[in-house]
């Protein structure tokens, strides 16, 4: 992506600003920033860069200036656009407290409607410029719902709302533009995607891979598992499934390829290790905050909660590579070839420091995640320093550089925070979403296992076209309230369309992740495609099991929760082996059949279908592990 002086100068103030708003550090000098006022220059300033970087046909201009500092041309409506945008927003920076005024019981007045409107078009519009034309559809359909409702049958019907309380909702209501989503954009989001950024331009991407090679480089199937350790810890910090698998992928898949994995194969693993990063804790892509804020719970427990669901997922990719090495004698590589542990880490330790500082200040300290967010970024800042590499070594220039580049990510997710709220007006206007989830419930007959399979199936729908914090945005407002209308805990409804949700990014046909690895592999979409939907399929089966077996997020007995555990980390081997037609000697196709068979009841509820499926498990390995070691021994 080509930067400018221009567009670096503002992009860099742009996060300045946000950092300086959510440390209150304006409350310092007795100055009060209110809440609209800044969520106003929040989305107006994402709108300005929408429009100057994105153009209407999807090719990019404005990056670049010349000498004088002028852009390239931008069209005239796009200065309309940011003409719009400004008017809209701008008028709730220069007067936030008379636009309430505008609305008497819930409606706008003409001025009111002109400015709603101004500031929701170019929404919309840029919404449709970061993410395409689905999410700007979805919004437009239940709005045209709320409007029209009154003429539709069954229960779809409702009262209906003219279009001046529409955009009052939309405008001024708390659940509007300037309602939760966006806050959560402005006050944490670009705090998190900007911390990653400092991660990256400081070397610690290049370090992790180091590390992961290090540590699993000497065994069957090294840099597979090298890529799905390095992943895992950078894809936590990026955000970004399809940018994890951009900066580590070009190092972990030519690795794969060498040592003699399919290219699909190597590109499916980054894929799918590179969404997982989303998932685990402790920093989930700042889907930890944005959900701790959402149920309104502590961060700790989310992190909690979701640690147990994450190492399944992460167990069996890395049980996968290991087993199709063995399948295809692919033998590991020569310790010499690899980077040694001791002084890989101490090359790099200190980049440990920061994910500990985050921790402290989160769980310990009990800081707002976005002030715990600025605070590790200082510390970021300063152990870049302790780099023998000055190339590692965060000086002001890298600095904006990160900064740039973090505001850059930060824009789509402001677009959909944005848009998202223009949903969330209309859904509480008409009723759709209670009437939506109560409409899941109603087909599924009331059943939970049907719910959750037909939630599970929408939310891989949603979530497909979407980085990983919209989608769950998207799907915590739309998906979720089906599960938690039957009983299902919070916690555990989030979780699951969180899963399900991120699973479209190795899903084809979109599967974002998948188009970025595949390039680099030189591989098949559709190939690499259905090589990570085997290889992730914990996205789409651990779900169900920590719906039904509470201790799998931490809740029950510690009886309760090891049992769960263990349980399941047998049934996610079994699964795998299944998959990948092997345990210590290949499986015909019944045997696999029943391999995987066995471990989805190893990780289902209770004790007595996991007993059926270790049995089925044991009977299965036992043969081949017998006639390897009498081939040792012979």
């Amino acid at each position: 992506m080509q930067r400018t002086k221009i567009l670096v100068w503002f992009t860099s103030l742009i996060a300045v600003y946000h950092f300086i708003v959510v440390a209150q550090l304006p409350t310092w000098f007795r100055l009060f920033i209110p809440h609209n006022v800044h969520l106003a220059v929040s989305i107006l300033s994402a709108l300005i860069l929408i429009f100057l970087l994105l153009p209407a046909s999807g090719r990019k201009h404005g990056e670049d200036t010349e000498a004088s500092g002028r852009f390239r041309h931008v069209p005239w409506y796009d200065w309309v656009l940011m003409a719009c945008g400004t008017i809209g927003a701008g008028y709730v920076i220069v007067d936030h407290e008379a636009i309430l005024d505008y609305g008497e019981f819930g409606y706008l007045d003409a001025k009111g409607i002109i400015l709603a409107v101004l500031l929701a078009v170019p929404v919309l519009e840029g919404v449709r410029r970061t993410t395409g034309w689905a999410l700007p559809i979805i919004i437009m359909l239940f709005v045209s719902l709320t409007l029209f409702q009154q003429y539709l049958p069954g229960l779809l019907y409702g009262r209906g709302y003219p279009p001046e309380r529409m955009l009052y909702a939309a405008y001024v209501g708390d659940a509007g533009i300037f309602g939760l989503p966006l806050g959560i954009a402005a006050n944490i989001a670009i705090v998190f995607l900007t911390f990653g950024a400092l991660m990256e331009a400081a070397g610690a991407s290049r370090w992790f891979m180091d590390m992961a090679l290090a540590l699993t480089g000497w065994s069957r199937g090294g840099p597979a598992k090298a890529a799905v350790v390095a992943s895992a810890m950078f894809g936590s910090i990026s955000g970004s499934p399809s940018g994890n698998s951009a900066t580590t992928g070009v190092f972990t898949i030519p690795m794969m390829k060498q040592i003699g994995y399919t290219p699909a194969f190597a590109a499916a693993v980054e894929a799918v290790a590179s969404t997982g990063g989303i998932i685990l804790p402790p920093v989930m892509g700042a889907i930890a905050f944005i959900m701790a804020e959402w149920i309104e719970v502590s961060y700790a427990s989310i992190v909690i909660a979701a640690a147990a669901p994450a190492g399944l997922y992460f167990l069996i990719v890395f049980v996968s590579v290991h087993l199709q090495a063995h399948k295809d004698g692919i033998e590991p590589l020569p310790r010499a070839d690899l980077p040694k542990f001791w002084p890989s880490f101490t090359r790099g330790w200190y980049y440990l420091i920061p994910m500990g500082a985050l921790v402290y200040f989160l769980v310990f300290a009990a800081y707002p995640p976005g002030t715990a967010g600025i605070y590790t970024c200082g510390f970021v800042l300063a152990v870049s320093f302790l780099s023998k590499d000055r190339a590692n070594w965060l000086t002001p220039g890298r600095i904006m550089t990160a900064l740039d580049e973090g505001v850059r990510r930060w824009i789509t997710i402001a677009a959909i925070t944005a848009s998202v709220g223009i949903m969330i007006g209309a859904l509480e206007l008409s009723g759709v979403g209670i009437k939506f989830s109560r409409f899941i419930v109603d087909i599924a007959g009331g059943d939970l296992t049907t719910t959750l399979i037909l939630v599970g199936i929408v939310s891989l729908i949603v979530g497909m076209g979407l980085d990983a914090t919209p989608a769950y945005i998207t799907l915590a407002t739309l998906m979720a309230p089906a599960l938690i209308r039957l009983g299902v805990p919070d916690m555990a409804a989030h979780l699951f369309v969180i899963y399900w949700g991120l699973a479209s990014f190795y899903t084809p046909p979109t599967c974002i992740a998948v188009f970025v690895t595949a390039s680099i592999a030189n591989s098949k979409i559709w190939p690499t495609g259905w090589e990570a939907m085997r290889l992730g399929i914990a996205a789409f089966l651990i779900p169900f099991a920590f719906v039904y077996n509470p201790g799998l997020l931490m809740n029950g007995t510690v009886v309760d929760i090891v049992l769960s555990i263990v349980t399941a980390a047998i049934g996610a081997t079994m699964l795998a082996s299944g998959i990948r037609g092997y345990a210590f000697t290949l499986l015909n196709p019944v045997q696999r059949v029943f391999m995987f068979s066995g471990g989805l009841l190893m990780i289902a509820p209770g004790w007595q279908m996991p007993l059926i499926g270790l049995a089925i498990g044991i009977a299965l390995v036992t043969p081949g592990l017998l006639r390897q070691r009498a081939a040792a021994a012979g």
